[in-house]
């Protein structure tokens, strides 16, 4: 598709945007894959007052991440392992082009709201939370301009498991237990005895 047909297709829910103050949300798959359709696409929904949010992982080139700046109203950005080799592990890639990104998008004083999958045993081991949480104190001790990020805490869900059979891809979660919104209470609690404004789901 071409730029002004998806815009026309984003224009003709432009009153629901105005009646929920929501807006435009580019998600995937990785919508980073596609940065320079995404930077047009960016440009034409603040040229006609739409607000947009970009659904990223953060695994991009900096350079890229800088030039959609400008035209983005919210970045949803997902915040999993904070140990590199446990990232290799279990996403394939390191993190740091992720870290150094959110540091980055933070400085610029974007909105941000950080979203943490809590997979058992995996993101939620006390290692992980309590490195994730000195990372993010020292974010939010940066940022003093702007209101800080929020968080999300996303429980754990096997929705995906048809998806890694028809693909014939390894399922490294496949043992594990769907989590409750209720069962990520503590660690709500926990997070915002720090200080940090926390909500449980999307």
């Amino acid at each position: 598709m071409e730029v002004d047909e998806v815009l026309r297709e984003l224009r003709m829910d432009k009153l629901f945007y105005e009646e929920s103050s929501g807006g435009v949300t580019f998600s995937g798959g990785e919508s980073l894959m596609q940065h320079e359709f995404l930077l047009e696409l960016l440009k034409a929904c603040k040229m006609n007052g739409l607000h947009s949010a970009i659904d990223t992982s953060g695994f991009a080139n900096p350079k890229i991440v800088k030039k959609l700046i400008p035209y983005t109203d919210l970045f949803l950005y997902d915040l999993k392992l904070m140990n590199e080799d446990d990232h290799i592990r279990f996403t394939g890639v390191s993190n740091k082009l992720i870290l150094e990104n959110l540091i980055y998008l933070s400085s610029e004083e974007k909105q941000l709201l950080i979203r943490i999958p809590v997979i058992p045993g995996i993101t939620d081991t006390k290692k992980n939370i309590s490195e994730m949480k000195e990372f993010l104190a020292h974010l939010k001790k940066e940022n003093k301009t702007t209101p800080a990020f929020k968080i999300s805490l996303l429980p754990y869900h096997s929705i995906a498991k048809n998806k890694y059979a028809r693909f014939h891809m390894e399922n490294k979660t496949e043992q594990l237990k769907d989590l409750t919104m209720d069962s990520l209470i503590p660690l709500k609690n926990d997070f915002e005895m720090e200080g940090f404004n926390v909500k449980i789901g999307s």
